[in-house]
């Protein structure tokens, strides 16, 4: 998987962590959990996040573990990962690559099924798959109930996935995704700020301070 596949997978998990998930009732107490946090999440003004993003294959003989980093309000966001940053401004997507010094700047359009942003996640996790809680668990004396997403459609190529929720805080502790093919993914969330005073220029991309960088302007 190359660098920029799992930047969107794991920028894809980050804001399913964030917005957590409105889904259809399967299991009443899941549902209620979800629900809770959802709640809490919309009401704060912004939110900001490191967390821990874990790659494991045992047959592949893969393990890989990279930090990451994403602040958002409403619908713009800011994501640090693998060194790449990516910027929504609410209209157009920035994404920075210092390795390469390269830019690539395009429009955000609701009928792009290929545009990640919080609104298409949301709908994104709305249906498509069976839910119910599952373990409760104590990590370092936090509680930690997880709810399992099955994918209903049979062509997924994921066989589960764990949503950890902080029973007392309500807020995403960690996220993990199995794969069909043994493959199992964790984001962890190390620490979850919550308005916190930021830059009135947070999500403007700003063009003169990347002098020497190739822009790739899609739209």
């Amino acid at each position: 998987m190359n660098k920029m596949n799992k930047m969107k997978k794991v920028f894809q998990i980050a804001f399913f962590l964030l917005m957590a998930v409105s889904v259809h009732a399967q299991d009443k107490k899941a549902k209620a959990l979800l629900d809770e946090v959802t709640a809490k999440v919309k009401s704060y003004d912004n939110i900001s996040i490191d967390f821990k993003y874990s790659l494991n294959n045992a047959k592949e003989n893969v393990n890989q573990d990279s930090k990451g980093s994403v602040v958002m309000k409403g619908n713009m966001y800011v994501l640090n990962f693998m060194g790449v940053t990516k910027i929504f401004d609410g209209k157009k997507t920035y994404t920075i690559i210092p390795e390469d010094e390269e830019i690539t700047i395009s429009k955000y359009s609701e009928k792009d099924d290929n545009t990640i942003t919080p609104s298409r996640l949301l709908t994104f996790f709305n249906s498509g798959y069976k839910y119910a809680m599952d373990i409760l668990q104590n990590v370092k004396g936090r509680k930690i109930q997880y709810i399992k997403l099955t994918p209903i459609a049979s062509k997924d190529q994921r066989k589960e996935i764990l949503l950890g929720i902080d029973s007392q805080t309500k807020h995403i502790y960690n996220l993990i995704e199995v794969g069909k093919n043994g493959t199992k993914t964790t984001l962890t969330v190390n620490s979850f700020k919550t308005n916190q005073p930021l830059s009135k220029n947070q999500f403007t991309f700003t063009e003169s301070k990347y002098p020497n960088y190739y822009i790739n302007k899609l739209d």
